[in-house]
């Protein structure tokens, strides 16, 4: 294309989008609302599957040894622990350490703990943790099997139900966040649909004196173009505003816990950019399907 015709089709959409006043409010507005409703879900789901991954990567098994193994005998198990597939380290916790963790967690009522420093019932423990979390579940099986176990430790239903809802999440955030998308598309083609109705008259004048079809659409493509640029605009500037106040009024309170948001930079970025992806292509999208028709003839 070139330069000069390149520059005529950019003063058409933008004429068009003057000329056309109510309907370029319509249209943004329909994208603005659908991509408000994309943006607010999407930050919703991945800061949900973060807190899932996150979970999911701190749970581990605790192999706790038989009180009559030695030495010897607890640095085979192991050995024969980090022999296992999908294991990545193997952590030696002594008993003494097990009872230091326990007194802290409990605060003041670990005080009562303390009288078992002199004689501890403890065992000590071997932390396990997989290069998957999917695989924590067939390792501890493993682990049952070996000698010198007195038991293990990971959370059986859980972890199943940790992974189960963290898929449920996942797959519910993608079903919504592709029903957006249809209903966006659906609603600016039908939008700038009304508006090439109303300009039907313009279109035919202009094949009549000889304009091919491209010439044709392409001022309507860069106004879809626009339109979709235009409205994602508003949804940006809340979710940018919404983030950083619920970021700042959570994250304080989530300290110290394995519940954490998505960092403010560049995770807001990056939702700014998607935003205007999505409107830039389903403004086009919808403005070649809605003149598509009216070439065809």
């Amino acid at each position: 294309m070139k330069a000069r015709t390149a520059r005529r089709h950019v003063r058409e959409g933008l004429r068009n989008l003057r000329r056309n006043g109510w309907m370029t409010f319509a249209s943004v507005s329909a994208v603005a609302v659908t991509l408000m409703l994309v943006g607010v879900f999407l930050t919703v789901i991945l800061n949900v599957n973060h807190i899932g991954t996150t979970l999911e990567k701190d749970v581990e098994i605790r192999v706790l040894v038989d009180l009559t193994a030695t030495k010897e005998q607890q640095r085979a198990l192991k050995d024969e622990i980090k022999k296992i597939d999908h294991v990545t380290t193997v952590k030696f916790s002594s008993k003494d350490q097990e009872l230091d963790n326990l007194i802290k967690s409990m605060g003041q009522d670990g005080q009562a703990f303390e009288l078992f420093e002199q004689e501890n019932p403890l065992n000590d423990t071997y932390i396990v943790k997989t290069d998957s979390p999917d695989k924590i579940a067939p390792v501890a099986k493993k682990i049952e099997g070996f000698h010198y176990i007195d038991e293990v430790i990971y959370g059986k239903k859980q972890v199943q139900k940790l992974f189960n809802a963290v898929s449920v999440g996942r797959n519910i955030g993608l079903v919504l966040i592709v029903g957006l998308l249809f209903t966006a598309m659906f609603l600016i083609s039908n939008t700038i649909k009304i508006t090439i109705m109303a300009r039907r008259r313009e279109i035919e004048i202009m094949r009549l004196v000889g304009a091919t079809n491209n010439f044709i659409r392409w001022p309507f493509l860069l106004e879809g173009l626009l339109l979709g640029v235009m409205g994602a605009i508003l949804p940006i500037a809340l979710i940018l505003t919404g983030y950083n106040v619920v970021y700042n009024m959570l994250m304080p309170k989530l300290a110290g816990t394995m519940f954490t948001l998505l960092p403010f930079s560049p995770f807001v970025y990056q939702i700014a950019a998607i935003l205007i992806g999505i409107g830039a292509v389903i403004g086009m999208w919808g403005s070649v399907m809605s003149i598509r028709k009216f070439l065809r003839k």
